[in-house]
């Protein structure tokens, strides 16, 4: 019975993992990519939310993929199966939309943090660094386009952006580490996940485009590179 119990936790863990990924950015399928019936079928049937998400789907992959100038509404609207109206009605101007999934790829999602195991700080870490990988690695191109773009910087909109979801991502890692309500020395603690935030984003490049670290690299990268900041770094600078 000892031994069948952690197999069991370990289960319901990852059937949480797999769920809190679905709903994060759920895959763009075949079907998502042609018109017909079906896609009408599928129109008339969806919710706002639900051709909202699926919108910014396509966005994604579009944008991710191809320069900024040859993305069109049109492009966006014929594969998504909707009118070009609609993109506008919920999204503006291609510009407004083009922020709204840089916004969505750099911003941890709730999901990332939400229903983690009441285990040790390294596990729930470790889960939540797991969730993000698995973000990055479905929208490659998008990350990676989003990333250069903070690179670039002359941007107000964009580097707007880019300062939220460093302060998002900062707010789940310490939810994750169980530190959350850390008040002494708070604004250090927020100061170091930030700059470790960088490093994640330059690690995610040796990743993805120079092909020097795998995606269980990173993992353990990262994982050990949080809790070593939070346990071992940040007492030193509090007590400093």
């Amino acid at each position: 019975m000892a031994t069948a119990e952690p197999s069991l936790r370990r289960r319901a863990i990852d059937e949480l993992h797999a769920a809190a990924i679905e709903s994060m950015y759920p895959p763009i399928t075949e079907g998502h990519r042609h018109m017909g019936v079906q896609h009408q079928d599928r129109r008339r049937r969806m919710e706002p939310d639900a051709r909202r998400a699926e919108i910014l789907g396509v966005a994604r992959r579009r944008f991710g993929a191809r320069s900024y100038s040859t993305v069109s509404l049109s492009d966006i609207a014929a594969e998504a199966g909707v009118a070009r109206a609609l993109v506008s009605h919920y999204f503006g101007s291609k510009r407004q939309l083009y922020l709204e999934v840089v916004r969505q790829m750099m911003v941890v999602p709730a999901s990332v943090s939400e229903r983690l195991p009441p285990t040790t700080a390294e596990e729930r870490v470790s889960i939540c660094v797991d969730r993000w990988l698995e973000v990055v690695e479905r929208n490659r191109e998008m990350w990676l386009s989003a990333i250069g773009l903070e690179a670039l910087g002359n941007d107000p909109e964009i580097d707007q952006i880019m300062l939220e979801a460093d302060e998002i991502a900062t707010d789940r890692v310490l939810e994750a580490a169980m530190m959350a309500d850390i008040t002494e020395g708070r604004e250090k603690l927020r100061a170091m996940i930030r700059a470790h935030s960088s490093m994640l984003k330059a690690a995610s490049r040796e990743w993805l485009v120079r092909g020097t670290l795998g995606r269980s690299d990173l993992h353990v990268m990262l994982t050990r590179t949080v809790l070593h900041l939070v346990h071992t770094v940040f007492p030193a600078l509090r007590d400093d």
